[in-house]
């Protein structure tokens, strides 16, 4: 009685010791595969182009037009943006460019691109939340965004 004691011990610390392994290899997955991206810098091209910009005395902080952001490199391809300013605010998001050689990027910037436009166009700015699993797509948007913002003031 006493050995099978002992087995069902060691059988129940292996169990153990085996879910602590998956658990730390879990989480160093996830710091190296989510945690990394978000250190990569982001480069922003010197291809700004400003559009049919009317100048004109509004309420809002912008002056009315419309303005496309410089294209910014990400990770995974170029994001570029741009805005429609009425009556001093940032009205219209359209997004020029945006990663689209992989399945994968498609999927995440059909959810997160409608997303970080309306939570922008609330916000009016690119001070904006990100999504998890779209770090890339964020960066590049906010980019291109500000730069398209920065035009505008």
């Amino acid at each position: 009685m006493r050995i099978e004691g002992e087995m069902m011990i060691r059988k129940i610390i292996g169990v153990s010791l085996s879910f602590g392994v998956a658990v730390a290899m879990a989480i160093d997955g996830y710091i190296v595969f989510f945690k990394d991206t978000q250190s990569t810098e982001v480069k922003t091209k010197t291809t700004t182009k400003k559009t049919a910009t009317v100048k004109q005395k509004s309420t809002g902080q912008y002056k009315d037009g419309t303005y496309t952001g410089s294209s910014t490199s990400t990770r995974w391809g170029d994001v570029q943006i741009q805005i429609t300013i009425s009556g001093g605010k940032l009205t219209k998001i359209n997004v020029l460019k945006h990663p689209d050689s992989e399945n994968k990027s498609v999927q995440i910037n059909e959810q997160s691109l409608p997303t970080y436009k309306s939570e922008a166009i609330k916000a009016q700015s690119a001070s904006i939340q990100q999504i998890s699993g779209a770090t890339e797509t964020y960066k590049g948007f906010t980019g291109s965004l500000q730069n398209a913002l920065n035009q505008a003031e």
